[in-house]
């Protein structure tokens, strides 16, 4: 995992951005692909894996657990599955590093199978609470010890056969639902997961193309119904992964609030359940443009061209939270510099991520100069105009990778540099990204 020793870094405007490029593959595709491959009988191709701090916790986790993973080239990889039921007893702790999503789906995994399994990770990873999925994993039978307040270091007692259940899921969480679905993956019968409103759907996709028997059923109020069939059989796949938005959000508000600039990311993920930052960005007047549309391995993909725009504050409503929780803290950054009144609701997850996000970015963007007031579940933000920041102070990235780039993007349209506490995080997600950056802009 990453240095325990902090590298702080600064960030100052360099005139304007220009240049395309290529984001690192979508992180939440990448766990998926390897943990389903892993599951499957025979061989898996997986390329344009993200090869982040995050993804490669999950690669030596399942290494653990029995699966042979091999990187054959740059995001190539080829992966050798145990099969459904087949997962070994690990010998070791897993040690998930920042990872929440390693850590949650995984404990899915582990609850249907007849092994136990211990997790650990780092300091941020530890403060976070691992009780949602805990609850509906041990209604299958699933035995969880962890520490007080149901966090890491955490020990999951797994049973086969598992009892399926179904479960209503209490907040929108991916996470939760995935688990839930992967723990039915070796559990006899049906079992449901329950979505009043709608979360990013790799999983349901992924298995699916893996051959699981899934279907979805779509209700009153949008509510959606899916089951899963149990004690699957999954045939090995070849996996193209695309960029990923999340990833891509930072160069492309970095080229909306930096005067001159044109930035063009290629080969971004595209899937609806999460377009919801672009879609709040064009709300603000962004101007974006997609290209080369296309579909690869199930997943909708374009390139995106973002020009240095005028944007204005908007009131982003509560239910596009879902589609764009990981995008928020960039998404501040542009309304800090937008004109008027920036008004978010409905954002509790945000202060238990990899930290608490909202309190992060209000801290963090009243340091440099904006207007913020924080809110119990959002932020309200006036924007300067499209003028510059003060800029000129040390931000707290808290081990966070998306506060630290979140700050290094505010620092293109900055009168001082900005200064992130310690970079070293960002290798969980976008190792590439300080390089990017610093390659974008125009001397």
């Amino acid at each position: 995992m990453y240095s325990a020793l902090p590298r702080p870094a600064s960030f100052a405007p360099r005139g304007p951005l220009r240049g395309s490029v290529r984001v690192p593959g979508d992180k939440s595709i990448s766990h998926r692909s390897l943990m389903l491959s892993a599951l499957a009988i025979g061989e898996s191709r997986v390329s344009g894996l993200l090869e982040g701090e995050d993804v490669l916790a999950t690669a030596a986790a399942m290494r653990a657990m029995g699966a042979s993973i091999e990187r054959s080239g740059e995001g190539e990889w080829r992966i050798h599955g145990v099969g459904v039921g087949g997962l070994l007893q690990p010998q070791n702790a897993l040690d998930m590093g920042n990872s929440g999503t390693s850590t949650r789906l995984l404990m899915g995994l582990v609850a249907s199978h007849a092994i136990s399994a211990t997790f650990v990770g780092d300091a941020s990873l530890s403060k976070r609470p691992m009780g949602r999925v805990i609850d509906p994993l041990s209604l299958t039978g699933a035995e969880f010890n962890a520490s007080p307040g149901g966090r890491l270091p955490l020990m999951v007692r797994g049973i086969c056969p598992a009892i399926p259940i179904s479960y209503r899921l209490p907040v929108a969480s991916a996470q939760v639902k995935s688990a839930v679905l992967l723990a039915g993956l070796n559990t006899p019968g049906i079992t449901e997961v329950i979505e009043p409103v709608p979360t990013r759907d790799h999983s349901e996709r992924m298995l699916a193309g893996f051959g699981a028997e899934l279907s979805i059923e779509t209700g009153a109020q949008g509510v959606r119904h899916i089951r899963l069939h149990g004690e699957a059989e999954l045939k090995p796949q070849t996996i193209e992964v695309p960029g990923d938005p999340s990833s891509a959000a930072f160069p492309i508000v970095a080229a909306l609030i930096t005067p001159g600039s044109e930035v063009t990311v290629t080969h971004v993920g595209m899937n609806p359940t999460r377009t919801g930052i672009f879609k709040m960005l064009e709300a603000m007047g962004a101007d974006l443009t997609y290209s080369n549309e296309r579909v690869v391995g199930g997943e909708p993909v374009a390139d995106i061209t973002a020009r240095h725009s005028a944007l204005k504050g908007i009131e982003v409503p509560p239910d596009v939270a879902p589609s764009m929780i990981d995008e928020f803290p960039v998404f501040f950054v542009a309304a800090s510099m937008a004109e008027g009144r920036m008004i978010t609701s409905g954002l509790d997850e945000l202060r238990v991520k990899e930290s608490d996000r909202l309190a992060l970015m209000a801290a963090g963007l009243t340091a440099i100069g904006a207007t913020v007031d924080e809110c119990e579940d959002g932020l309200i933000i006036d924007g300067s105009g499209g003028a510059p920041l003060p800029g000129g102070a040390t931000i707290a990235s808290a081990l966070d990778h998306r506060i630290a780039m979140s700050f290094a993007v505010a620092g293109q349209n900055v009168r001082e540099a900005v200064t992130v506490d310690d970079v070293s995080p960002i290798a969980t997600s976008f190792p590439t990204f300080e390089t990017m950056l610093a390659g974008l802009a125009v001397a």
